[in-house]
């Protein structure tokens, strides 16, 4: 392995990253499909798939799986069950759904989800979340065909009726975060054509997005994000001061958004907007909520007339601010699990994955959504360890004042970032900064941009106080310190067979002799101190800036504390006057390229 990545490796084991020993693991139900009497259900951090007998209500085949599994899709016939999993290595398993066991694999790319098959079943399509791109598998070689790019880390996707267009929904804003409009997008792929075919843009904040799934007459696709107010001070939370939750309508046909309507009330939050499914009736479109632990249930049919009303009225473009107008359609159903995120729709019923309690949801929508839910038993879940008690607690909007949002409503991915600026007050107002990632928070202080809070520590209190407007007992946070320090990098995409590629080492190179180590010296790539490199404004002070780790960069986009940096290649030359980020100034473009290519690789 490369030294560079050596040496992450070691501080790793240095700093000693807190594990907790435990025996069976948490199961994390993420993903579910269902088929007959059958559920199939993706135990994230157990590596295993469950198959779920709805008559008996209970496990009766577990199917182990390498990796983690994050979707999962049945043929047209139900005869095979395919999964993605694994990491770097990405991998589509295939489950004889009558044995119960893994027949055969086929590779794909970096983190894989959101597996979906051609109606005629000869095709599938899988989201590589890390690479940026959609692999096209033809199922009868089996081979991958081709990859697509899409914008910016692709983790769910919905099929036409006709399989003719697949819209990919992707997690973050791609670009700047400092312009006046900055919103993750839904890419439409010609799937007849394998190749790109537009673009659907969201309303300006919206970013996380988790789900999406098509109406069973194919007139309409859903989208669940969430579309955060970042352009105004963190001051308060009610009325969606700061972050609501949504479900954008998407016209199939014509491509193009309907509109985004509100899954909040007025006084309070339904937040993390995770899973969407139709029952196959077309009655009722139901929203798993992540983080308030509740399903939205929503009656599709007075949705769309309410939505065409608007847009004869010519008040169609309120509609994304109206926190009531979903009052007359939707019911709240409350879930006995916790972390609801993916969901399955058969006949009357919806299956829930419950992450957080290893458990599945079960509610009957054949008399309407007034029969409370069920949850019903995966496994046996192990004691909660401090980590994993600080996991939940991250995830958990129910700590949140009016329950709006939850910690990963800014930081998602495993408390990574939103892409978007945020005004969070800590220095003043009118000085909104790019929102960090968490990774290696507790062992790089001091912590936020302008480096005001002396530790990680104390930023996660003042985060509860002026973030989520809330009051924790200490051990909570506590455990919400473990869970961040816990957290371990992510593989870079840009490595080969997990080490630096020749580029990326003459990069290496590259890095040394410009004196980027200066401020950024294995092995955690920081000084730990505040520099000025001329993005700032006003006093001295207020120029210097906390100098980040380098690890993970390659998926922290934009950069630089306003996120004026689309790209690595921004940071090094159009924003490096005066040589502050390096002396890269006498660089060639083929060395800022090298460049560019090793520090993304960490």
């Amino acid at each position: 392995m490369a030294r560079a990545a050596s040496c992450v490796f070691c501080c790793w084991v240095l700093l000693g990253f807190p594990g907790e020993a435990r025996g069976e693991p948490y199961l994390s139900p993420l993903a579910v499909t269902v088929h007959g009497d059958t559920v199939w259900v993706a135990a994230a951090t157990a590596d295993r798939v469950l198959a779920f007998n709805v008559q008996r209500r209970e496990v009766v085949h577990v199917v182990a799986v390498t990796g983690s599994p994050s979707g999962l899709m049945l043929s047209p016939g139900g005869e095979r069950l395919y999964v993605t999993c694994g990491g770097a290595e990405g991998r589509v398993q295939i489950i004889d759904t009558a044995k119960s066991e893994v027949i055969s694999e086929l590779n794909t790319g970096h983190t894989p989800s959101a597996p979906l098959i051609s109606p005629d079943g000869q095709t599938l399509f899988v989201c590589n979340r890390f690479n940026d791109e959609v692999s096209v598998i033809d199922l009868a070689g089996p081979r991958e065909r081709v990859r697509i790019p899409v914008s910016r880390e692709p983790v769910a996707a919905a099929l036409s009726l006709d399989g003719h267009w697949l819209f990919v929904a992707n997690l973050l804003p791609a670009g700047r975060a400092d312009g006046g409009y900055v919103a993750a997008v839904v890419d439409v792929i010609d799937a007849q054509a394998l190749q790109p075919a537009g673009t659907i843009t969201l309303p300006n904040g919206s970013t996380s997005l988790h789900g999406i799934c098509m109406s069973p007459d194919g007139q309409y696709a859903y989208v669940t994000h969430i579309l955060a107010r970042y352009h105004l001070p963190t001051t308060q939370l009610e009325r969606g001061w700061i972050n609501t939750n949504a479900l954008s309508v998407i016209d199939v046909a014509a491509k193009t958004l309907v509109n985004t309507v509100l899954l909040d009330e007025l006084n309070l939050g339904a937040a993390n907007p995770w899973g969407v499914a139709c029952t196959p009736d077309g009655k009722w479109l139901c929203v798993a909520h992540a983080g308030s632990h509740e399903l939205s249930v929503i009656d599709r049919a007075r949705l769309h007339e309410k939505l065409a009303a608007a847009a004869t009225a010519g008040i169609d473009g309120e509609t994304p601010n109206d926190l009531a107008f979903l009052l007359d359609m939707r019911q709240r159903v409350p879930l006995k699990g916790k972390g609801p995120r993916g969901l399955a729709a058969l006949g009357s019923r919806i299956y829930v994955a419950e992450y957080y309690s290893g458990t599945l949801g079960l509610i009957d929508l054949a008399d309407g959504p007034q029969k409370p839910a069920l949850s019903l038993a995966l496994g046996q879940e192990p004691p909660l360890t401090t980590v994993r008690r600080g996991e939940m607690l991250f995830h958990d909007a129910s700590v949140c004042f009016q329950h709006w949002q939850s910690c990963a409503s800014c930081h998602p991915g495993n408390a990574r970032v939103d892409g978007l600026n945020w005004d969070l007050l800590n220095d003043g107002m009118g000085n909104p900064k790019n929102v960090k990632n968490l990774l290696l928070a507790h062992a790089t202080p001091p912590s936020m941009v302008t480096g005001i809070r002396d530790s990680a520590e104390t930023a996660v209190r003042a985060g509860i106080r002026y973030i989520l407007f809330s009051q924790l007992p200490e051990e909570q946070a506590v455990a919400i310190d473990e869970y961040l320090k816990s957290l371990t990098p992510v593989a870079s995409p840009r490595l080969e067979a997990g080490k630096l590629s020749t580029t990326a080492e003459r990069g290496q190179a590259v890095f040394e002799s410009a004196k980027c180590g200066t401020c950024h010296p294995a092995p955690l790539f920081t000084d730990l101190k505040q520099h000025r490199v001329g993005t700032g404004a006003g006093s001295e002070e207020a120029q210097r800036f906390d100098t980040p780790t380098l690890i993970e960069t390659w998926r922290t986009a934009p950069y630089l504390h306003d996120g004026r940096a689309a790209a690595m290649n921004d940071v090094l030359t159009t924003f490096n006057a005066g040589d502050k980020h390096g002396r890269t100034s006498q660089l060639t473009k083929q060395e800022i390229e090298d460049l560019v290519e090793y520090v993304l690789s960490l």
